[in-house]
């Protein structure tokens, strides 16, 4: 079959398209014309998660004093653990609550439950052991790790100025501030009972979280029940008992991402603060390492302005920013102030 074109000022010519060639280019047009009208008609799913499989919706859970707020992405990227609650999280439990009908009740004596308190817990774990316990000369040898009552009874999470909860808050703030990967290496600064550490712990491959805290207390608390009881034995944090800034326990050749200061700062004199920093300041990744410290830094601010300046900047440090951050679970924010490597 000839389909034959015929301009007016030109002499007829002849385009051949034999039949089943006519065919064949009608049924790619339908098929193509299915796709494209399927394609238009189907339900869009950009924007949900990036190639990394994270939520790209943001919470604000940090901001910049005076600022914006800093967003925190909802959930964590690469199949890893999330670090961060979502806002789809938050709405989540919330339902759960709403659903099942649940109520804040006061804690009384009822069926199955006997409500104690540490001291009572602890008075019945010395009397009466366990519910169900040995006896005899060789009771404790079916206990691999025993651990003291005081610890048990985990007494040992009152002593802050604050929920225990809070620890995952400074933990989100941290990781997100400072772009935390699994692979990144973290020294905190006191370290205490990991009410923080735990979670870097958690997140953070084996041996990259480091530790220098001086109170016997808090290591016996960290090593004999945080660390067993949370399953992470085998993640070998290298926490380190010592006092006035000695690192050297941790090698020479450690580069850090972060390093932090919960209220640690607080309680020394300045003096001890700037050899700390000293010292710190080559184990910091150049430029994208960062160091936070809590509270506030008048072992800075005391000096003045111009001086404070003047002596990060010989230690090849500069201050970045303050931030605040939002507790999840109680009326409570921090104050945070970000410095960084300047030089390689």
């Amino acid at each position: 079959m000839a389909l034959w074109s015929s301009p007016s000022n030109s002499s007829p010519k002849g385009i051949v398209i034999t039949v089943p060639a006519l065919v064949l280019t009608a049924s790619v047009a339908a098929v193509f014309f299915f796709f494209l009208l399927y394609s238009l008609s189907s339900p869009c799913t950009c924007g949900g998660r990036d190639a990394g499989g994270a939520a790209s919706a943001i919470i604000a859970r940090a901001g910049d004093v005076g600022g914006p707020s800093v967003g925190v992405a909802e959930g964590g990227g690469g199949g890893g653990e999330t670090i961060w609650s979502s806002k789809e999280d938050v709405e989540w439990v919330k339902d759960q609550i709403r659903v099942n009908g649940l109520h804040m009740q006061d804690n009384v004596l009822r069926k199955g439950i006997n409500p104690r308190t540490r001291a009572q817990q602890l008075q019945d774990l010395l009397e009466f052991k366990g519910v169900s316990h040995y006896e005899g000369p060789d009771s404790e040898n079916h206990t691999a790790l025993p651990c003291p009552g005081e610890l048990l009874t985990e007494e040992h999470h009152s002593n802050y100025g604050e929920p225990w909860a809070g620890g995952r808050d400074v933990f989100e703030f941290l990781a997100q501030s400072s772009h935390l990967k699994p692979d990144s290496i973290v020294l905190e600064i006191g370290c205490g009972t990991l009410r923080v550490g735990l979670h870097f712990i958690r997140y953070l491959n084996p041996g990259h979280f480091h530790c220098l805290e001086r109170d016997d207390l808090s290591l016996m608390a960290a090593f004999r029940y945080e660390l067993p009881s949370q399953g992470l034995l085998h993640k070998r944090p290298l926490i380190v008992k010592g006092d006035n800034m000695d690192f050297s326990r941790f090698g020479s050749d450690v580069v850090y991402d972060l390093i932090y200061a919960s209220a640690v700062f607080l309680h020394m004199p300045d003096k001890l603060v700037w050899v700390g920093l000293e010292r710190l300041t080559n184990k910091l990744k150049p430029y994208d390492g960062r160091i936070f410290v809590s509270h506030n830094i008048k072992f800075c601010s005391r000096l003045g302005g111009d001086e404070c300046t003047k002596r990060l900047t010989n230690l090849g440090l500069e201050y970045v920013r303050k931030h605040t951050h939002d507790s999840l679970l109680f009326n409570h924010y921090e104050i945070w102030f970000e410095f960084r490597r300047t030089k390689a």
